[in-house]
């Protein structure tokens, strides 16, 4: 009778160490999964924020002056940028932006 029993209690242990390996490989694999998709997030904001830097610096430098508004946007954009790992030629392109002066300069002549 208690080898019956050894053997079913060992069986039952088998099983829950299967179910439980079963579970816990799933549940790493969902995790690793999320992760590459916030990197794919993280990295596709991270390209629309450096296009914006990159569209801003040409429209103000085109224009050659950059209102206030429009530096408070970008420094917020920056900052996400920067925060997700940005930090190449576009840091170039946003200091350049905020040296622009805030209003047009007026020719006098």
């Amino acid at each position: 009778m208690d080898t019956v029993l050894n053997t079913v209690i060992s069986g039952i242990f088998l099983l829950i160490n299967a179910v439980l390996s079963s579970v816990i490989a799933a549940v790493v694999t969902r995790k690793k999964k999320r992760s590459a998709d916030e990197e794919a997030v993280a990295n596709g904001v991270q390209c629309l924020l450096r296009a914006e830097i990159i569209r801003a610096h040409e429209k103000y430098s085109q224009k050659k002056f950059c209102p206030i508004y429009a530096k408070e946007s970008l420094t917020r954009a920056y900052a996400a940028y920067h925060a997700l790992g940005g930090n190449d030629v576009a840091t170039d392109l946003y200091r350049q932006i905020m040296d622009l002066p805030e209003s047009e300069v007026k020719n006098e002549n």
